[in-house]
């Protein structure tokens, strides 16, 4: 009798989810993304998804060979950091650059600060900010059917009109994986509906940027924005894939619910008021990222104290 029993320490009921199914769906949710990006863009765009992803993959398996870690390429996380960072590249960039890139979001921002679960901030878009605070003006370079121009934020950030259906299609000019809004729900439903992630976050993090917008657009003068203008704001630039695909990243997000509204409210302060108030038309990577450090201290607050432990009062200690 006692040799059926498996005498362990907890937790003892564990679930199947794992970090390399959860990243697996992930960069499944992610193909949709990639496919209308190559469809859009051209062969430069697979081109530019292949190169980060094997370049992620690749400097992980080295650094982690050369200090004698764990081999961790099999988990996926290297697979969809490459496809996260190409997917918020221009199709003009050098080839050169998304493996730039690939290998300060492994090296520097994952891998030296310890490796997955230990990075502070989302390495593609760490990487992503690095590029485009390095490199302005290839990182700003779109090109749509052999004609370079402004993306339909930009256009809807100085006043032009802007064409919501191809906005929502994604038959323009932009970044590889950001154009598309069908193709970005599709990838997000299969992301609910395999409970990866809840929708407490991105919901709250676009509903609250389109309201923020409301108010700065008050506040600085600009007189209450139109319908064509928030659907604008909500269709351009990254907000929707931003929302779904890296603020949800379990590594730099909160953990408790009062902290990830906390959060949420943060990046759709931070997006309206880079976009508003900026001179940047877009701002959800910076938005992400700036949130990301400001999360340990939203855990601090909103993570309830253990039972029986009392908090400590001024000058005394705690029970």
């Amino acid at each position: 009798m006692n040799s059926m029993l498996n005498v362990s320490v907890s937790p003892h009921l564990r679930s199947e989810t794992g970090t390399s199914s959860i990243m697996r769906d992930v960069a499944i949710a992610l193909l949709p993304v990639c496919f209308f990006g190559v469809y859009n863009n051209g062969y430069r765009a697979l081109i530019i998804i292949l190169i980060c992803v094997a370049a992620a993959v690749l400097t992980e398996f080295v650094f982690e060979k050369l200090v004698h870690r764990p081999v961790t390429i099999g988990d996926f996380s290297a697979v969809v950091t490459g496809m996260i960072l190409a997917i918020n590249l221009p199709a003009t960039v050098p080839f050169w650059m998304p493996a730039l890139g690939s290998v300060f979001a492994i090296l520097i921002v994952k891998q030296l600060f310890g490796g997955l679960g230990q990075n502070f901030m989302n390495p593609a878009l760490a990487a992503r900010c690095f590029l485009l605070i390095s490199f302005t003006s290839q990182m700003t370079n779109f090109v749509y059917d052999g004609v370079a121009g402004a993306t339909p934020l930009a256009a809807l950030k100085a006043g032009e009109n802007v064409d919501l259906l191809q906005m929502f299609l994604g038959t323009h000019g932009g970044c590889i994986g950001e154009t598309s809004v069908l193709a970005i729900l599709v990838g997000a439903g299969y992301l609910l509906v395999r409970r990866v992630i809840s929708i407490r976050i991105p919901g709250l993090y676009i509903l609250s940027t389109l309201v923020f917008a409301v108010i700065l657009n008050l506040v600085t003068g600009a007189g209450m924005p139109s319908g064509t203008y928030l659907l604008g704001q909500l269709f351009g630039g990254g907000l929707l894939i931003g929302a779904f695909f890296m603020a949800t990243d379990y590594v730099t997000s909160p953990i408790t619910r009062s902290g990830q509204v906390i959060y949420a409210l943060l990046l759709g302060f931070l997006t309206a008021l880079f976009r508003v108030v900026g001179k940047s038309a877009e701002g959800v990577s910076y938005a992400i990222i700036i949130s990301n450090i400001i999360v340990p201290l939203i855990e601090r607050v909103t993570v309830p104290k253990a039972f029986g432990q009392k908090r400590a009062k001024k000058g005394g200690v705690k029970a």
